[in-house]
């Protein structure tokens, strides 16, 4: 028996069968999955299955501590197991380069760029939202077209567009980082109708709170604060360094 055909076993009463465990129906969430990965041969596996106290399916080659009755399935071929895990840090390299060349370009702190770019599209250059936002930057149609972009599922155009239209958010609201995040979520026409305020939607106001805390510590401008810092070293000397860190 395969793990597949666990699966299949544990949902048949409630969904239709499933057909890979890549594509798994969003129905089953597996709160763990801890198996026992085997070397290159085959090795006798039995895997526990129950649901925990969120209604989440866990399934273990270990048998949990609890007196309630738990189903249990024999897997004798069990190689191995292949699970997901975050790529979004493998993947945020790839474009170092082009977020730092438009970053120098416009005078946008990389780090927000950055920022904008994972939450908006974890990465991904061929993400496309239902409201019709494409690529990296999640460009709008309107705002591809205003920057020129003729393919905006292309990395190098649509970040120089995002980054541009970030730029030209943070000109409009005097450098203000939080103003040009909400207008870059919400849309400008939002933040002016609320008097130039972040607007009381809740998806801005977590977007702008997410990135902030993402992209780190700014001032007022939006810039990132330097600190200056003089040390006084035991022969008398001044040492002067410069840190983003606020001194004790």
């Amino acid at each position: 028996m395969t793990l597949l055909d666990i699966l299949n076993r544990i949902s048949s009463s409630r969904h239709r069968p499933l057909q890979s465990i890549a594509g798994r129906p969003k129905r089953l969430r597996y709160a763990a999955l801890v198996l026992c990965l085997g070397a290159a041969a085959p090795a006798q596996a039995q895997i526990y299955s129950w649901r925990d106290a969120n209604g989440n399916l866990v399934l273990s080659n270990k048998r949990p501590a609890t007196s309630e009755p738990v189903a249990s399935y024999a897997v004798p071929k069990a190689q191995g197991v292949r699970v997901t895990r975050s790529a979004a840090s493998e993947r945020a390299r790839i474009y170092d380069d082009l977020i730092y060349e438009h970053s120098q370009t416009q005078r946008v702190r990389p780090d927000l760029v950055r920022a904008v770019m994972q939450v908006e599209s974890g990465f991904n250059p061929y993400a496309r939202s239902p409201k019709g936002a494409m690529g990296l930057m999640q460009l709008m149609p309107s705002t591809a077209r205003q920057y020129g972009v003729r393919n905006a599922f292309n990395p190098a155009e649509n970040v120089r567009a995002g980054v541009a239209y970030l730029r030209e958010l943070l000109d409009r609201y005097q450098g203000n980082e939080e103003l040009a995040l909400a207008a870059y979520n919400a849309g400008p026409g939002a933040v002016d109708k609320h008097g130039q305020t972040v607007p009381p939607y809740r998806e801005t106001r977590s977007y702008v709170a997410q990135i902030g805390k993402m992209a780190g510590r700014t001032t007022k401008t939006g810039e990132k604060a330097i600190y200056k810092v003089v040390e006084i070293t035991a022969d008398g000397r001044e040492v002067t360094k410069y840190t983003d860190r606020a001194p004790r």
